[in-house]
């Protein structure tokens, strides 16, 4: 092979190196604009219906502590969350162990209330109980967040029952008392 062949070669592949790079950029996918799309997609299997504000809940919630209705409320959070403080009455099956939900709950007509901190969680999660086959399934809308913001008590193995009092962390927070290190990922990071 001659010099010159060498050379042209050399420079296609070059060309073709940068030209794959170019359409690579082009074709670039943004994960946190897909997961918004994803979650708009999940809610939307989610009827109106099964979709309940703090205020029912807080009432459902007083029925099932006091013994005049059977329902389970399911918080989905992490365990470090649920044991921070979680409503009184509330069973906890972590969001990313939904799928044992079946073994924990067998009646699918059973009356289930699912929520977590915010609600994301909770509409990845009942598009999949509603593919098990549970009919009485509902979301609380807004989560632990809508809770604590409305005022009402939660509790915890360590203080009982108490109200806290919600801070809008993104306004309130100081960032002099913000952890830092070289942290790159966690499951659940309060900052």
């Amino acid at each position: 092979m001659t010099s010159t062949m060498k050379s042209l070669l050399f420079g296609l592949a070059i060309f073709l190196l940068a030209a794959s790079g170019v359409f690579a950029a082009e074709n670039k996918v943004d994960p946190a604009a897909t997961e918004k799309q994803v979650h708009q997609e999940m809610r939307k299997e989610i009827s109106a219906e099964k979709i309940i504000g703090v205020e029912e809940f807080k009432k459902i919630v007083d029925e099932v502590n006091d013994g005049k209705r059977k329902a389970y409320i399911v918080d989905l959070r992490s365990a470090p969350e649920f044991y921070t403080f979680h409503i009184e009455g509330a069973d906890n099956i972590h969001a990313g162990h939904f799928y044992t939900i079946p073994k924990a709950i067998p009646d699918a007509g059973a009356e289930l209330y699912i929520f977590c901190r915010t609600s994301h969680r909770a509409f990845y999660i009942a598009p999949y109980l509603q593919k098990f086959g549970y009919t009485n399934m509902k979301i609380v809308d807004g989560g632990m967040l809508a809770w604590i913001k409305a005022g009402y008590p939660v509790v915890n193995q360590y203080m009982g029952k108490f109200t806290p009092k919600y801070e809008d962390f993104s306004k309130d927070y100081s960032p002099d008392f913000r952890e830092t290190g070289k942290y790159r990922v966690r499951e659940f990071h309060p900052y």
